[in-house]
């Protein structure tokens, strides 16, 4: 069975990860490799503060199956992952299959909080960008495609998005291999790079002997 090279993708919600994670794919081929979302796994039911859902708590995530979904991705079987529905903020009946595959990016705001889950990582990264871009990405992103209005998503960012990010997230740099800035092209690139080796076949020993003999 081939090794399976699991990837783990961190940062702040607005930092980027799933552009960067796409890059990569991109750059390895989608033949080859598949993208986990941790935004898949959220409960049906999260934490709230003030009656409103905290989505950037690490209670708000079903640890137990994504760890289980990681586990066997890793042995290089396939998953049948959840679907979230941000319009709704509820889990959809639906489900999408990810895997098998060679390489699986896993992207998400804790990808590198559990330490079950970062024994499970051959690469972990970090999307270190700056507050004022992460907040105005996320301010366009819930407006445009999760039907926001601009009021709710100020309020949320300052009531849980920031704290959480804070307490919980930037923490999660000390466990990084490597952090990424805001221009993402080379970073992308170069762990392409080496997923590329990673996937690239061993040499046959039959075919270097008969290579060495002929010499």
């Amino acid at each position: 069975m081939h090794k399976i090279f699991l990837i783990g993708i961190a940062g702040g919600s607005g930092s980027g990860k799933t552009t960067f994670a796409n890059k990569v794919m991109k750059a390895v081929s989608h033949d080859h490799s598949s993208l986990l979302h941790m935004d898949s796994y959220y409960l049906p039911t999260v934490p709230k503060v003030n009656g409103k859902a905290n989505f950037d708590h690490p209670d708000a995530f079903d640890w137990d199956l994504l760890r289980e979904h990681l586990r066997e991705l890793k042995q290089g079987d396939s998953v049948n992952c959840p679907v979230y529905d941000f319009t709704s903020s509820t889990r959809s009946s639906e489900v999408e299959t990810v895997g098998p595959c060679r390489v699986v990016l896993f992207e998400g705001i804790f990808s590198l909080y559990d330490q079950e889950i970062r024994d499970l990582l051959d690469i972990k990264c970090f999307l270190h960008v700056d507050s004022d871009i992460r907040f105005t990405r996320r301010l366009h992103r819930d407006v445009k495609e999760r039907g926001r209005s601009l009021e709710s998503v100020i309020a949320q960012y300052y009531d849980t998005v920031r704290p959480m990010y804070q307490r919980y997230l930037d923490p999660q740099k000390q466990y990084a291999d490597f952090t990424v800035g805001e221009e993402t092209d080379v970073a992308a690139q170069i762990l392409a790079a080496q997923i590329k080796e990673f996937l690239r076949p061993a040499p046959q020993p039959e075919a270097w002997q008969e290579h060495s003999l002929s010499l």
